[in-house]
């Protein structure tokens, strides 16, 4: 008997004894599909499970099975599935690859669990955004610094980053929600990573986090983390050799493998954290030993990591006062000539990768990297910021035209989008329409996707309840639903509110999901409403969830957007809003509004947060502490939806009393203002009694609720004092 057909003869043997084994626990139905194929495998695991579920709460149906996983590589495109149920009640789910068939029994999987066996009828899907991805800032060591380290979310996860449990959960989430890739971005994680054998004393052992006193701000370039404060107090998390280390990151990335979930690492440039000054090696753009340790440290990492498919680099954090050649002729002779090493050694493989476009032009870093560009197993990409910091901001962006249009004159060109969520790090967010036309106006002609992730957020572990799980939940457990519909809604946008209603319901299953799926939409508005009309495009111009920025940003001392600030900012330029300055002098000379002034933005505020409230009287939690949790983050939304509803229309009464001086709109001012204040003491108290205050982060300080109301109380007093305005921003 040849070897081929012991191998198959091995394969059914396997199948049958699964097939009979789960016949066995259900009584009814088998799940058909290959063992030796981990993504069949956890496809069949979340079938088997929901069969269980829905045998108790639906009965089996009408339908006996079996239920048959199966790949077809020659049905369609990647990550593609079929179903398909003949008259005899076989459901079969056939994929395009491994990721497809994934991704269809995950599909069959959900159907059962809402309305059990009879809800999977004749399907087919495939991917609208090919990449679907997470922008990850990991915080690998006090050493080996992300660009979010100075805060608490990073010092919280350190040893996170270094648990496979943390990661085998990371990566089922995210494969669940349809996520096929996680970038990891760290301003120098070689140490960390890679044994470089012409720098072998640069590797790190152990994994280390600082114990001192961190200032409150440092600078927003990435500099100084290895400042005194920092580095002369350490403690060690865990103890790992490097080559430990190594066997950690290979074990975490093959898992990845098996779940369709590709990793990329992404740095800042240039940054040497950990390297203390061995080899000579510095920061310094000209230092021949650093371009060389750089360019070995990019082809170990190929070397090392056989599962990576990608490298990613950032020019101009840490580059002062030097021109575009000479940051991109550095970036090829390390990052660009590290990858074509790697190659050399391991011809065929296929590495992606990324350049982000940022602080330089996209046109000159092709016309550089054009031994990259045209190289057959490269694939070249630019990562663009697609809506700034905020997309919790407008559905439809417009930072991105000219850069599409260059990208276009092109040809093959293409860019991955950077989408960031710096907005919500506290409270739970889901708005499916929003996050659907989002997607959908994405341009899609010049690139295959996005990653989206935060700057100033880790996603580790949550460390803010008052009332921990054991062990605390992944954050993306808790924000569960909001990265549920990026991941989703990027695989298939026609998903309708219907089904996510009876997601939203077996999530809950004695609640009333129809109501709290409109609940948690409406009061969701108010994050895009509020940041679309007071846009501060970067991360450390607007915080929402604290109102707050740097001090230079806010034009206030505290970095809180007092009354002023919300009179002087303008909306995002694609909404189409009216700002306040320009509603009063339009108003004030008798010219009608083309676009929402701030009174509009108001009453929208005011609509969606009472729709939200007044739902909620009509949920109860009964005993499920999540849904109690998630009712009271909706309700903290909504008051603080409030809170901005009554602020932006007291700004606009200010503003129009210092141009028309007529004391009847101070008056007003004075009463929104003062709700405005009543709002926020709601908002604070509904938060503080589910999570710890204060918060500390790397961009806009310490964001300390209590404090804060100190600031809300102010703006009254601004009102009644008519405290000049400040000059507006170039913002």
């Amino acid at each position: 008997m040849s070897e081929k057909k012991n191998a198959v003869q091995t394969i059914y043997c396997i199948v049958f004894f699964l097939v009979v084994c789960y016949q066995g626990m259900s009584g009814t139905i088998s799940v058909d599909y290959d063992s030796g194929i981990p993504q069949l495998e956890f496809a069949a695991e979340h079938v088997r499970s929901a069969l269980k579920y829905a045998e108790s709460t639906y009965g089996t149906g009408r339908t006996a099975g079996p239920i048959e996983l199966r790949i077809n590589p020659g049905q369609g495109q990647p990550e593609s599935f079929t179903i398909r149920r003949d008259k005899s009640g076989r459901i079969r789910i056939t994929g395009a690859d491994a990721a497809g068939a994934m991704y269809g029994g995950l599909e069959a999987a959900e159907l059962i669990r809402i309305a059990g066996l009879d809800n999977v009828r004749d399907d087919e899907q495939r991917p609208y955004m090919i990449m679907r991805g997470v922008k990850f800032n990991c915080p690998l060591d006090v050493r080996s610094p992300s660009y979010t380290d100075v805060c608490d979310s990073a010092q919280r996860n350190i040893g996170e980053m270094w648990s496979f449990d943390f990661w085998k959960e990371f990566i089922d989430t995210l494969a669940k929600y349809r996520y096929n890739y996680i970038s990891l971005w760290n301003e120098h994680p070689f140490p960390s990573m890679v044994k470089v054998p012409e720098y072998p004393d640069v590797a790190l052992a152990d994994v280390k986090r600082s114990a001192g006193k961190f200032k409150e701000y440092y600078t927003l370039q990435g500099r100084d983390f290895d400042a005194p404060e920092i580095m002369n107090n350490t403690e060690t998390l865990k103890t790992m050799s490097i080559e430990e280390k190594i066997a950690f990151w290979q074990k975490v990335m093959r898992y990845g493998k098996q779940r369709n979930v590709d990793f990329y690492v992404v740095t800042w440039n240039i940054f040497v954290y950990g390297v203390d000054g061995k080899y000579g090696i510095t920061d310094k753009i000209d230092n021949p030993i650093t371009i060389d340790y750089f360019r070995k440290s990019v082809k170990q990492m190929f070397l090392t990591y056989p599962d990576l498919a990608g490298i990613g680099l950032t020019t101009g954090e840490n580059m002062p006062e030097k021109d575009f050649a000479e940051k991109e002729n550095w970036a090829l002779a390390t990052y660009g000539q590290g990858v074509l090493d790697a190659l050399k050694e391991s011809p065929g493989r296929k590495i992606t990768f990324i350049h982000r476009q940022h602080e330089t032009g996209d046109l000159d870093i092709a016309n550089v990297f054009k031994p990259i560009v045209d190289h057959p197993d490269i694939r070249f990409m630019f990562s663009f910021k697609y809506a700034q910091a905020h997309v919790y901001s407008c559905t439809k962006q417009s930072f991105h035209q000219k850069f599409v249009k260059e990208l276009q004159s092109q040809g093959g060109l293409k860019t991955i989008w950077t989408l960031r969520n710096d907005d919500i790090y506290q409270f739970r967010w889901g708005a499916p329409d929003f996050v659907r036309e989002f997607v959908q106006n994405i341009p899609s002609d010049v690139s295959p996707g996005y990653y989206y992730g935060s700057d100033q957020w880790i996603w580790g572990r949550e460390f803010l309840s008052k009332n921990p799980k054991s062990p605390r939940q992944l954050e993306i457990d808790k924000h569960w639903y909001q990265w549920m519909l990026w991941g989703r809604l990027g695989y298939n946008p026609n998903i309708s509110n219907q089904r996510f209603t009876e997601i939203v319901q077996t999530r809950f299953p004695t609640t009333n999901a129809k109501k709290l799926f409109e609940a948690w939409q409406a009061a969701s508005m108010v994050y895009p409403l509020t940041t679309g009309y007071h846009w501060g495009s970067m991360d450390f111009q607007w915080y929402i969830e604290g109102c707050k920025s740097t001090p230079e940003s806010a034009q206030t001392e505290t970095g809180f957007h007092d009354v002023n600030r919300f009179i002087t900012l303008k909306p995002h330029p694609s909404t189409g809003y009216v700002s306040i300055l320009d509603y009063v002098k339009l108003t004030l000379e008798g010219k009608g509004l083309n676009g929402a002034g701030p009174l509009d933005i108001s009453a929208q505020l005011h609509q969606h947060a009472d729709q939200a409230l007044d739902l909620l009287k009509e949920i109860g939690p009964g005993r499920d502490a999540e849904l109690k949790e998630t009712l009271q983050d909706i309700e903290t939304i909504a008051y603080l939806g409030k809170y901005y509803a009554h602020k932006i229309h007291g700004a606009a009464d200010l503003q129009m009393y210092r141009k028309s001086e007529n004391k009847k709109f101070q008056q007003e001012a004075v009463s929104e203002l003062k709700k405005a204040a009543d709002y926020w003491r709601l908002y604070v108290n509904n938060a503080k009694s589910q999570y710890v205050n204060p918060l500390w982060t790397n961009r806009v300080g310490y964001v300390d609720w209590e404090k804060l109301t100190q600031e809300v109380d102010k703006d009254i007093e601004i009102a009644r004092a008519d405290a000049p305005v400040s000059k507006p921003s170039k913002e």
